[in-house]
């Protein structure tokens, strides 16, 4: 069989299909054969009497298409058609073509039955099935067919991309019943796909539990394969988080990177890390996120390489991971600490100038560095994305009567924030523990403003800074139809509605600062340094 070869422009040949449908026959298994493109048969495939042992052919190949350049002749002796099996290998093996032969003594002309995927369509369909009809008349060019039919994948793929040069993403939303608002998190999760330069081409929700070993669940999974074939996908991101032996199990099957939510977070935080602190926090939180699921490395854990999930520290090798991950953790435990004692001496210098620290906190995107440029006339990072903000960025803000405070932007949170990156940036979060005031922004004109907030309160609580005095402020009122809308939820938690952007609508902001600062103290505050000063 090894020897025998298809001419080219052939699907298959009478004469192969004769030999494998009598040698099925005699050893009452089922025979295959998988060809390439130039005719070549690499591997020959025997089974029992229902299903064939497939090889391992090694995951998907990276090339414009996702085909794999093979096609799988085989044999039926029951004489069925196309099976489920047969889809599912067709789907998950990335065939060009799958053929089906009929094994059984009476059939006569010998038949054949086929299937192919199919590109994105209005109907949903992933693959078509053809036959049966007998091998003798099935005229196919198949060189012309392979080409055009891989041409319109790639057609239908540019019809849908957005913009060229980003990773092509398919977000994967599990709702095990846990959440209260599931389509908050899938929009959500949208959104910090998109703030970490993804182009999100495709979005699957499934309502079930998680699977133990597939997540979303073996059938699932492999429609989700397929889709992502059609629409030229480089990337699954999935939700909730996976365990070990599910990022084991998937990338078994597929050459897709598979990351989750929390790696892609961590990847966000990856790309904005400006300072030294920063960094080593950065790479600490994807050292102690990969540690653990080192047993299930597959070839999107394995190493971390370039691209959306994939930044951090370097390429290792499993036999030595542990080791080597343990002892880098161990030296960036020590640079933090080292970093934190210094931190921790410039808020005792503060002290004892007795300048009043304000930081800002909120949920992620909700304008505080847009508020900190506006009242300091500083030129920190302000984006409309999650995360824009990573590093803390402090500035001076005078106010009357020759008094001076210390205005600090802080890392956004978020709902469900990775306990890893919580653990990494608890250093960096110590600065708010030296605040006298907290001003709690909120995006007023999210639809999940009040979840916000709540979300926010919660982690402030977890973080033991709910004592803090602070501020609500609803942001964004000029993105509103309606502003009253903002004001009455502002009264509703005492706080204020501002447009960050407006230095007029944060005159009752300044005043309500100065009062909480100074008018219940009779301590006089000194000045030091000049307005506009960095404070690093």
């Amino acid at each position: 069989m090894y020897r025998r070869s298809i001419p080219k422009g052939q699907l298959l040949t009478l004469e192969l299909a004769t030999v494998m449908t009598q040698l099925s026959r005699e050893i009452k298994r089922q025979v295959g054969v998988i060809a390439d493109r130039k005719g070549n048969i690499p591997y020959v495939v025997v089974g029992d009497s229902s299903s064939l042992f497939m090889p391992e052919l090694g995951r998907l190949r990276a090339g414009k298409t996702r085909f794999r350049g093979v096609r799988l002749i085989h044999t039926h002796l029951k004489g069925e058609p196309i099976t489920n099996d047969d889809l599912t290998d067709l789907s998950l093996l990335s065939f060009d073509y799958m053929v089906a032969l009929d094994a059984r003594p009476e059939c006569n002309p010998l038949m054949m039955s086929g299937a192919y995927l199919l590109p994105v369509n209005p109907d949903h369909k992933q693959w078509e099935m053809v036959g049966p009809n007998p091998v003798h008349s099935f005229d196919l060019d198949f060189s012309d067919f392979i080409r055009e039919l891989e041409n319109e994948f790639s057609k239908k793929s540019e019809a849908l991309a957005g913009y060229k040069g980003a990773e092509r993403a398919t977000l994967v939303y599990l709702d095990d019943g846990r959440s209260g608002d599931p389509d908050w998190e899938v929009e959500e999760l949208r959104e910090l796909a998109l703030s970490a330069g993804l182009q999100v081409v495709d979005v699957v929700r499934q309502r079930r539990k998680p699977d133990r070993k597939y997540f979303v669940g073996r059938g699932r999974l492999f429609d989700i394969i397929v889709r992502t074939m059609q629409r030229e996908v480089d990337l699954l991101v999935l939700c909730p988080d996976l365990s070990a032996a599910q990022v084991k199990s998937i990338g078994d099957i597929t050459d897709l990177r598979v990351i989750d939510r929390t790696q892609l977070i961590l990847d966000i935080f990856a790309q904005r890390a400006q300072s030294s602190d920063g960094k080593i926090q950065v790479e600490l939180a994807q050292l102690r996120y990969l540690l653990p699921r080192l047993i299930g490395a597959g070839i999107a854990m394995s190493r971390l390489r370039g691209g959306i999930g994939m930044r951090g520290p370097g390429e290792t090798k499993l036999e030595t991971d542990r080791r080597r991950i343990n002892q880098r953790i161990a030296t960036l435990d020590k640079q933090l600490k080292k970093l934190a004692a210094r931190r921790k001496e410039r808020r005792k210098r503060r002290e004892r100038n007795r300048v009043p620290i304000v930081a800002i906190v909120g949920y992620t995107n909700a304008g505080k560095s847009t508020l900190l440029n506006t009242l300091t006339k500083a030129t920190a990072i302000a984006e409309n994305k999650l995360f824009a903000t990573l590093d803390p960025f402090s500035k001076r803000l005078r106010f009357p009567q020759d008094r001076e405070i210390v205005l600090t932007d802080t890392v956004g949170f978020i709902k469900d924030l990775p306990k890893d990156l919580k653990a990494a940036f608890k250093a960096t979060l110590e600065e708010l523990e030296s605040a006298d005031v907290l001003l709690h922004m909120v995006d007023a004109s999210s639809k999940r403003a009040e979840e916000q907030l709540d979300a926010v309160e919660g982690l402030l609580v977890e973080l033991e800074l709910a004592y803090i005095p602070r501020i609500t402020v609803f942001n964004k009122m000029d993105l509103l139809e309606n502003e009253q809308w903002a004001e009455n939820l502002a009264g509703r938690y005492d706080g204020l509605a501002v447009s960050a952007l407006s230095r007029e609508s944060l005159r009752p902001l300044v005043e309500r600062m100065e009062s909480m600062l100074w008018d219940n103290v009779n301590a006089a505050v000194s000045v030091t340094p000049e307005l506009g000063r960095s404070i690093e």
